[in-house]
């Protein structure tokens, strides 16, 4: 092996082990990593441009930017609140209202967003039930997981996914990927009933102050929400048709985030809009194409690719389960996103060594970096976001009493997902 590689393998695995070990925070591990990358001669500067990916920073971008907006305007709290209400005040109907409302605003925003504006409404209405909050939390946890699984945009691994493979457009994550994440949200439903049923008991007098709350008095901007639902709506049209229209996904968000600022007017409104970008996640994103490009333009990930070939000796059943299993396991207690950025480039390079169909490797790498997440309480960005609002209100999830109950409905889901895969693809 050359030394450059060696070198470059040296600074991924480095940083990789500081990222795990979280003593420093990991945007600023990734953003060193790729300095020493170029520093040190293993990438030129041009060349670690070409690495970065500004269709999976722009569409980002662009969501963060919608969402942050319209989250002001109150509108999700009165869907949690009216959900509530449909449910009768019923603790155990509420658990699951509020996990199936979590799953598909996850398809649809991205998890971190989804819980942070979930979250605390649920506070507010087990305060109301006086109910243990933690069943809905985790419940919580685990749907916004499963939901970003189902589309392009719902989760970074598979906004990487489908900016690095340009033929999985926004209806292939839907059509591939929806229904098995129907069938794993289903298969949930009663067994969070039987896990937590002890835990979410209230008596009627209860119950009948949640059908007091008032969910209309949630919306604090009418006339904001109507210009944030009119650019989401036409926002979502565009990734549906952004294949016809010839327009890249990234292209599609940030033209509705400027449409909503057009719209919205006001120099207030546009810092608020740049506030609402998660720009430590961006950068995290900018470091980590770097050090990947570095393992790629040294022949490492090629050299890799090969090794898996021989392994599974070029099955497409046995390369489809490699990665679904790896990528489920290893994102239960890594990260996800620098994972996923490692595995692309590998799977790229399997194409090359006599892998013709890679569909099913794709599907495999969003449904294990995805589903595999659920597995411990650091597995998500979701996962530690939750914890930490739950902490601060004095409920604190520790890594033990989660790993009871999300590891063995991970694997779970990822046994649903072996058989999908195997079904639709592989026979």
């Amino acid at each position: 092996m050359e030394q450059q590689a060696i070198w470059a393998i040296g600074i991924f695995l480095l940083t990789y082990g500081l990222i795990i070990s979280e003593k420093i925070h990991r945007t600023i591990l990734a953003m060193v990593g790729a300095i020493l990358m170029i520093g040190l001669g293993i990438l030129d500067q041009e060349t670690a441009l070409r690495h970065i990916d500004f269709n999976t920073l722009g569409l980002l971008v662009g969501m963060m930017m919608i969402v942050g907006i319209t989250a002001d305007t109150g509108v999700f709290k009165y869907v949690a609140v009216k959900a509530a209400k449909v449910s009768k005040g019923k603790p155990e109907r509420i658990l699951i209202a509020l996990m199936v409302i979590t799953a598909v605003a996850s398809a649809f925003l991205d998890n971190v967003t989804t819980v942070l504006l979930i979250v605390p409404v649920t506070f507010s209405i087990t305060k109301q039930l006086r109910i243990n909050p933690l069943p809905f939390l985790i419940s919580q946890i685990i749907a916004s997981n499963v939901g970003g699984t189902a589309t392009l945009i719902g989760d970074p691994p598979n906004i990487m996914i489908g900016s690095a493979v340009k033929e999985l457009t926004f209806m292939s994550f839907i059509s591939n990927l929806a229904p098995v994440i129907i069938i794993i949200v289903l298969a949930y439903i009663p067994l969070f009933l039987l896990l937590f049923r002890k835990q979410i008991r209230s008596t009627p007098e209860l119950q009948q102050s949640i059908m007091e709350m008032d969910e209309k008095a949630m919306i604090t901007d009418h006339k904001l929400l109507k210009k944030c639902l009119i650019v989401l709506g036409l926002t979502i049209s565009g990734f549906f048709l952004h294949q016809t229209l010839h327009l890249e996904s990234a292209t599609v968000a940030l033209a509705g985030a400027f449409l909503l600022l057009l719209l919205t007017g006001g120099e207030n409104m546009l810092e608020k809009a740049f506030y609402s970008a998660e720009w430590i996640t961006i950068f995290f994103f900018i470091g980590l194409f770097v050090l990947v490009g570095g393992l790629v333009e040294t022949g490492v990930v090629a050299e890799l690719a090969a090794k898996a070939i021989e392994l599974t000796g070029g099955n497409l059943l046995a390369s489809s389960m490699l990665i679904l299993w790896m990528s489920a396991i290893t994102s239960a207690f890594l990260d996800n996103i620098p994972f996923v950025a490692t595995m692309i480039p590998l799977i790229q390079e399997m194409g090359k060594m006599g892998i013709t169909n890679l569909e099913p490797l794709w599907w495999s790498l969003s449904l294990g970096a995805c589903l595999g997440g659920n597995g411990t309480l650091i597995g998500a960005s979701a996962n530690l976001i939750v914890a930490g609002l739950a902490a601060k209100e004095g409920h604190p999830i520790s890594f033990m009493k989660y790993l009871k109950v999300g590891f063995p409905l991970m694997i779970l889901s990822v046994a649903i997902a072996s058989v999908y895969i195997y079904l639709r693809y592989l026979i």
